[in-house]
């Protein structure tokens, strides 16, 4: 995560001298990408631009795909260059698909850079995800949506699920979240490839929330926000988990700290993404661009979709 902030700080001061002089618009629609690192790229030069497919706020539901999806985005990424291969895919396959940013507070050093989103306080993200929530249910007359989410974004899911409204304990039917979908989660928070345990030592977490953001703090395993989510168990009744990991994953560790143990009333698929494809190398911030990874999103939404495909995937950014 270090590696990623950085690059993006530099890229942003490159490109402050054109974004100075921008003026601001109405979202548009972003290019499909193939990986990461180009979406980032370009999400940096072109502010505030929705994913191929996203945020058609006329789309209604039809009965093969009867929920819109909402793509949620992980920390320090954005609803572009987090799902500009996703998302296009959702929508060929007939899907309503929305994306938004949230968590994006201007209190912290990465705000240096205007393309890093979820950076802010989870509990505050999760009533902007609430909000669009409601906005998406409204717009397209549908009871309940799905909720994909990457990294941060799968956590934050499961917040919005206990703490704002997104999940009624006493009356499932009463859900406005059917299908969770998560890619390298942090749910049981993280080591950070051991960084977490150095800043521990070193009493480094204020530091951290005025440079990383209070986000990127709450992920760590041992915080009291990730003590919170858990406690009372992973799940709540009446939704559909699955939890995709990859073992090259070098941001939410150890990997398989992303998996999840069902509670009564709801299920839970915890699957690696290189089972039965040993060539998909892909990384943490590169999976949410994998071909077997979002087959395997398109088989949790709807499992008549293909069998996911095994591409081979350099580990990538």
């Amino acid at each position: 995560m270090p590696r990623y902030v950085s690059a993006v700080c530099a890229a942003a001061a490159a490109a402050a001298t054109v974004l100075a002089t921008a003026t601001a618009a109405a979202a548009e629609t972003g290019p499909e990408q193939d990986d990461f690192f180009p979406a980032m790229v370009h999400s940096i030069f072109h502010l505030d631009i929705d994913p191929p497919g996203a945020n058609d706020w006329s789309c209604r539901p039809g009965a093969a795909h009867p929920r819109p999806v909402v793509l949620v985005h992980g920390t320090y990424e954005n609803r572009y260059n987090n799902w500009a291969r996703l998302s296009p895919e959702l929508k060929a396959q007939g899907y309503c698909v929305y994306a938004l940013d949230f968590g994006d507070t201007d209190d912290a050093g990465v705000a240096v850079a205007p393309t890093v989103k979820g950076y802010g306080d989870i509990r505050k993200s999760s009533k902007e995800l609430a909000a669009f929530v409601d906005k998406v249910l409204a717009a397209s007359h549908s009871g309940q949506v799905d909720l994909v989410g990457h990294s941060q974004g799968g956590t934050l899911a499961r917040w919005y699920l206990k703490a704002d409204g997104g999940a009624d304990p006493a009356d499932p039917s009463k859900n406005k979240v059917k299908k969770i979908v998560q890619l390298g989660a942090t749910n049981h928070g993280t080591t950070m490839s051991g960084i977490e345990t150095l800043a521990d030592k070193l009493h480094l977490q204020a530091l951290g929330e005025k440079t990383l953001g209070v986000a990127g703090v709450q992920q760590y395993e041992k915080s009291d926000f990730i003590k919170e989510l858990n406690a009372g168990g992973d799940t709540l009744p009446g939704v559909d988990y699955t939890v995709i990991a990859t073992k090259y994953d070098e941001i939410t560790t150890p990997w398989q700290s992303t998996f999840m143990t069902a509670g009564p009333g709801s299920t839970v698929h915890n699957i690696p993404l290189q089972e039965g494809c040993f060539v998909d190398l892909s990384a943490h911030l590169s999976m949410s661009y994998s071909p077997r990874a979002i087959g395997l999103v398109e088989r949790a939404l709807d499992p008549s979709a293909p069998a996911a495909p095994c591409v081979p995937r350099a580990p990538g950014f």
